[in-house]
């Protein structure tokens, strides 16, 4: 391959490195409990990657991955307008699940670092 022209797998491996990293992240919210319920809940608006369940509240996840905090954290990477997306989506998830009786939610963040991979959990971030 030339290297005028990228390399077509990289962002591939990305993708499929953090899908990795997502399922992780879902299998140790499920040791603390939670249950699965959705993966990569997606509109044109966004997506969401894990939506989880705590008792009788419904958890938006969003999982993040930094492999050192040199740039900061996963969870400080979250911007403004990534929140307003997620809430976007989260919006249209409740409506075409709950219509006009929507369970209480929160929107936690699981931010990972390193390898082996260590998690952080920060409920009702936003």
């Amino acid at each position: 391959m030339s290297d005028f022209f990228p390399d077509a797998r990289i962002p591939q491996q990305k993708r499929r490195y953090g899908e990795g990293i997502e399922q992780q992240a879902e299998q140790w919210l499920m040791q603390q409990g939670l249950q699965p319920i959705e993966r990569n809940y997606g509109i044109r608006a966004g997506e969401i990657d894990l939506i989880m369940q705590q008792g009788q509240v419904l958890v938006f996840v969003e999982v993040r991955y930094r492999a050192d905090d040199q740039h900061g954290s996963g969870a400080e990477s979250i911007t403004y307008q990534k929140q307003r997306k997620l809430r976007k989506t989260a919006e249209h998830y409740l409506q075409k699940h709950f219509a006009n009786t929507p369970p209480d939610c929160r929107f936690d963040v699981i931010s990972a670092s390193g390898n082996p991979v260590q998690f952080e959990w920060i409920e009702n971030a936003f």
